[in-house]
């Protein structure tokens, strides 16, 4: 069972100690809200820090432009963590207690919601006041902490992952805002796969035998081949249709789509060249996602041959199923009980009665749910979590996390 020790009351002392810097920072973050893959000024603001730190950086890593490596330490263990920081398209939202896109943005502008904003500021002052426990102590170790950009997409770890950035680590740390407090025990996330099908015209004087035209000066008049809209839409509804027939309604498994290019039409009977849709499914097995697959694949090339188009696919990510780690639950979980549940000042209460007001909800004395101001054993969690999920089922959702869990030992709190 965890105890508190000098190097624990030093790192929580620590983090109290600059809390309003951490506080800053989050608001920087938050402001940026740049949506995945465009994290730019959130990834320099990260490497900046960390370089002021004493941590050596790697911009890039990945050859992912807003993804970072930085490691602090040159011993074992090797002990991770990361920050995410990508924020949610279509939730702009200004600081205020009821719904404002904020100022000189598209109202469908990204913003934190989620919030990753906080995610990473708290991974990071964890991993500070680590570093400056172990400094002042003396204690051995390395401190690895990853810029993890497009986890809504759930881009850069399996890519991380791939490349070798996870090996030799000891043990890693996830964190993620939620309205409960504990740590994962069993049912971890589950896989998430997203394609782009692309649809193109190369050929379309092959659609019709040229003979069969009485006349060649109707071009503007004359059938022409179907093209590349007519083969994003029928893909569309093809899969609509086929959703039905890809796996039974059980597991929690789900899949959305992206229209990404409708297609290049003119005003000269012209066929559209090129059109291209994004599918992205998560469920609770590699089999299940497979299965998906197959269906969406078998659909596009059908799709292409009555449209008199080509169909290519270009994989964007690929993760696999979390593993778990009873020893780090337990270990997790027993700090987080020395530590203690969330605190709420009187300031978060009123802007939450506001924000109820702003609902048409009449403000409560105390407008947080319990969960959000208690620590939930992991047993616990894992029964009200079960409750809704079919007995075969191992795992749910989606995170690529879960790639961390293939590397070393990982917690998520």
């Amino acid at each position: 069972m965890p105890t508190m020790t000098d190097e624990k009351r030093y790192a929580l002392e620590w983090i109290d100690e600059h809390a309003r810097s951490f506080s800053d920072f989050h608001s920087r973050i938050w402001n940026y809200a740049e949506p995945a893959w465009r994290e730019y000024k959130s990834a320099k603001a990260y490497c900046d820090l960390l370089r002021a730190e004493g941590f050596a950086v790697e911009e890039g890593s990945g050859e992912m432009p807003t993804a970072f490596c930085a490691r602090w330490g040159k011993s074992g263990p090797v002990l991770g963590t990361y920050a995410e920081y990508d924020a949610v398209p279509g939730n702009s939202q200004q600081v205020v207690p009821h719904q404002a896109p904020r100022a000189g943005l598209h109202p469908w502008a990204a913003g934190h919601t989620d919030p990753h904003s906080a995610l990473g500021t708290t991974a990071l002052a964890g991993a500070l006041a680590a570093k400056a426990a172990m400094e002042r102590f003396g204690l051995s170790g390395t401190l690895l902490f990853f810029g993890e950009p497009a986890e809504k997409v759930c881009g850069s770890k399996p890519v991380h992952a791939a490349k070798g950035y996870y090996d030799g680590a000891d043990a890693f740390i996830s964190y993620h805002p939620h309205f409960t407090n504990t740590a994962i025990r069993d049912t971890q996330c589950g896989s998430y796969w997203s394609a782009v099908f692309t649809f193109e015209t190369t050929e379309p004087e092959k659609w019709i035998d040229k003979s069969l035209i009485p006349t060649t000066h109707t071009s503007h008049a004359a059938a022409r081949c179907p093209g590349a809209i007519d083969a994003i839409c029928l893909m569309y509804t093809t899969t609509k249709y086929t959703k039905e027939a890809m796996f039974p309604h059980t597991g929690t498994w789900t899949l959305n789509e992206f229209v990404l290019v409708g297609g290049d039409a003119t005003s000269d009977n012209l066929p559209p060249r090129f059109s291209q849709i994004q599918y992205a499914w998560r469920s609770p097995s590699l089999g299940i996602q497979q299965q998906i697959y197959n269906v969406l694949e078998q659909n596009a090339r059908h799709v292409a041959v009555m449209t008199g188009c080509r169909a290519s696919v270009r994989w964007i990510t690929k993760t696999r199923v979390g593993l778990t780690n009873h020893a780090m639950t337990d270990l997790t979980f027993g700090n987080m009980e020395l530590v203690g549940p969330p605190r709420f000042p009187d300031e978060a209460r009123d802007f939450a009665r506001r924000i109820q007001s702003s609902l048409g909800l009449a403000p409560m004395a105390n407008p947080f749910l319990d969960d959000n101001e208690r620590l939930m054993p992991p047993a616990d969690y894992e029964a009200r979590l079960r409750r809704a999920l079919p007995e075969w089922q191992t795992h749910y959702t989606s995170d690529d996390y879960v790639d961390y869990t293939w590397h070393a030992p990982r917690c998520g709190c």
